[in-house]
């Protein structure tokens, strides 16, 4: 009896679609109308269905047919989020404090992100929920001091995050991730736990709809520029 279980790789047809990739083959799009190769109609009906593709293997259905599909598209490149913000991009005043002594505090649901959120947790607990928030900036730090206390922090699957501290007998945990949109918002989780616990980690299946929402507007621009020629 063979004891290792092989999982065959992902074909890459089968792999989500993200925001680059609708971009990408919206561009493909944008060029085949201007040089003719599709109509007004066909490239709208194109477009449409690409923003409603949710795998790579959809996305290529409706370029299959023109030039650019059997072209080799160049690797993007790639650069790092850095592990600590833009020297001079945040504040050094907190644009708001959650606080929790001997209590509990929440910040969740449709609110706005400033650069700085402090939280406190003083033998309580403060639940920071931005699944939901609207991201002002793209750079925001959330320090956060556990002393006999918990801090949770939730942030959408497509941002970066990352984290910088440490625990006193206590648990600093910040699960990195990196976006696949170089513009998306990046959250940095600065601080300590001490007999405590700050956590850090995407909520699953929770997007920031700001970037999904600028896929459309780039592509509708474009449809009405090449329209109303």
């Amino acid at each position: 009896m063979d004891l290792q279980k092989h999982t065959a790789p992902t074909p890459a047809t089968e792999l989500r679609a993200s925001d680059a990739d609708r971009d990408r083959i919206a561009d493909i799009l944008r060029e085949a109308m201007a040089e003719g190769r599709l109509t007004a109609d066909e490239h709208a009906e194109r477009v449409d269905g690409v923003l409603h593709a949710k795998t790579v293997g959809e996305l290529e259905v409706f370029i299959r047919d023109l030039p650019a599909a059997h072209q080799r598209p160049a690797a993007p490149a790639y650069t790092p989020v850095p592990p600590r913000p833009t020297p001079g991009a945040i504040p050094v005043e907190a644009d708001a404090n959650v606080v929790a002594v001997f209590s509990s505090a929440v910040r969740r649901g449709r609110w706005r992100a400033g650069r700085r959120l402090h939280a406190y947790a003083v033998f309580g607990s403060v639940e920071i929920d931005l699944s939901e928030a609207i991201f002002e900036y793209q750079q925001v730090v959330i320090k956060a001091v556990s002393v006999f206390g918990d801090v949770q922090i939730r942030v959408p699957e497509n941002i970066s995050l990352r984290g910088t501290g440490g625990g006193v007998l206590g648990n600093f945990e910040v699960s990195p991730l990196d976006s696949v949109d170089p513009d998306a918002p990046v959250v940095y989780v600065d601080g300590w736990a001490v007999l405590g616990n700050v956590e850090a980690r995407p909520k699953r299946g929770r997007w920031v709809a700001d970037i999904l929402e600028r896929v459309q507007d780039k592509v509708d621009r474009k449809l009405r520029k090449h329209l109303g020629h």
